[in-house]
Order: structure tokens, then sequence, then C-alpha cells
């Protein structure tokens, strides 16, 4: 189990544990300042992708050094994990609200309304989570306007998220000064702030799933479908065996290489039961 599972879910999966998005959490007054300030300032994220840039040129102990604090800073404020579509649908099942809004990182990466985010609460019709989003005035939920957001049944939702992982996208669970969870957003490398800054960055700020990837070489022939979803470099093709590999410490866990697999080739393993990755998160 990863450490978030430690601190925040007894030793079970923290994400699934429907205390972590209860509404009480949002009477924490610094909480909501920190929601309010996060999407009442999109231009944040243009700051924190400059930062990143120079980061990039520095020297590698600065780096490193830079890197640590960041990530220790994010794990109490504003972190995300990987997640398959399984545990999405757990989440699903026991949460009273989902909502569709404006991805807030597609605003500033292209430009653009994009709906990749999802609110999740125990309250329905978005709850206080919901609330507090609408009191906001912000370009990025449409000002006042409540047509920026759209709820939708666990169904509906399901099938959304379904659809996006035939685009590629990755599931990821987010806090909102942790362990409050407000939110399951669908990333990609190019647009994804928080997967820009983990992956290519080297600054953490999304962590590996509970699971890794698993080719079996009797069942797969070699399409390489797979390799065009994989946001994170982890499949390989085999020229001589004309199979695809996982590399499996390259690998994130989130499954979106099983949903365009015709033959079913690809499971997830529980990143425990494989020694070689197993504290790797």
């Amino acid at each position: 189990m990863c450490e978030f599972c430690i601190q925040h879910g007894e030793g079970k999966k923290w994400y699934l544990q429907a205390k972590n998005y209860a509404e009480d959490l949002l009477s924490d007054v610094r909480r909501r300042r920190f929601i309010s300030d996060f999407f009442a300032r999109p231009e944040h994220l243009e700051e924190d992708s400059d930062k990143l840039t120079r980061l990039s040129k520095a020297p590698g102990f600065v780096r490193r050094v830079v890197s640590g604090v960041v990530t220790r800073r994010m794990k109490k404020e504003h972190f995300g994990q990987v997640l398959p579509l399984e545990d999405v649908a757990e989440i699903f099942g026991f949460v009273n609200s989902i909502v569709r809004v404006p991805c807030i990182c597609r605003q500033v990466t292209v430009g653009r309304e994009v709906r990749y985010c999802y609110g999740i609460a125990m309250g329905p019709g978005g709850g206080a989570f919901y609330e507090l989003l609408q009191g906001l005035d912000s370009s990025f939920l449409g000002g006042p306007e409540t047509s920026a957001f759209e709820e939708l049944s666990s169904e509906e939702a399901l099938q959304s998220f379904a659809e996006h992982e035939k685009e590629g996208l990755c599931h990821t669970v987010w806090t909102f000064v942790a362990p409050f969870i407000g939110g399951i957003c669908n990333c990609d490398r190019s647009d994804c702030m928080a997967m820009r800054a983990t992956v290519t960055h080297d600054v953490k700020v999304m962590f590996r799933a509970e699971y890794v990837a698993e080719v079996d070489p009797d069942v797969c022939v070699g399409c390489r479908a797979c390799m065009r979803v994989c946001q994170f470099g982890a499949l390989a093709y085999s020229a001589a065996d004309k199979k695809v590999v996982v590399d499996q410490t390259a690998c994130y866990g989130c499954g979106v290489c099983r949903s365009v697999c015709e033959r079913d080739a690809i499971t997830l393993r529980p990143r425990a039961e494989v020694p070689a990755v197993a504290k790797m998160w």
C-alpha cells in the first residue's frame, strides 16, 4: 500500500474511503480558502509552468532539492493518484453527486474549455464543494452561470470515463488539502500540468496507482495499439518476439492500455505483488 493508504485509509485504499469525501471536511477554513484561491486564479498554473521551465535549466542538485520541497508541500495541499476504471466505478458507487466541470489545466494549456474534470461529493447536487465553486467569479467556471456544471448519473459518468480511456486519458483522483478528495480528472502528458510536472520535469505531484500492467506474451499479437495510448512511455515493442513488453518501473498502473487491446492481453496486477516496483510510487 502507498503512504496515502497508511495515512488516510487505515491500510486500505485511501480513495475508496467515504470519510475522505465527507462534507464536514469543508468546514475547515484553510481548506475552503485553498479551494477558492485554486479555482479563482487559474493564472497561477501558468506561473507554475514558467517555474518548471526555469527549474529544468538549473543544476541537478538544485532540481532535486526544489523538487523534494514541492512534492512535500503538494502531498499536504493538492496531489493526485492514478487509478484504473474499476476503482473509478467503486467511487461512483458511494458518492452522491458527480458534476462535470471545465478543466482548469486545459484552460491554461490549450486556451479553451474542455470538460475532462469531474467534481465528486457526498452531498446531493454537488454538495458543499459545488456550492463553494458556484460562489466564485471565475472565467474558468463561466462566471456566475451554473451552465458550467453538468450533473451526471454514475452510469453516465462511467460511460464518459470509458470514452476518455479510448482517447488515451489517464484517470486521477485529487485532494484539496489532504485528505479531502474533491475531484477525478482525466489527464494526458501534453495538456495536464500535473502530469507534465511529474513525468517531464520529475517534480512529483501525481503518484502511481496501486497496480502495474502486465502483458501475456501468449495472447499478445504485437499490434502495438496499446503503445499509442500509454502516457508514460512504459510499453515497448520487441522486434525479435513480435510482442509488446511492459517496463514496469515506468508503468503508473492506469490500465488505459487495456481499453484498446482487442486480444485482452493486458491485465493489472496489485503493485504489492511485484517486488521490483512494490515501493515505487
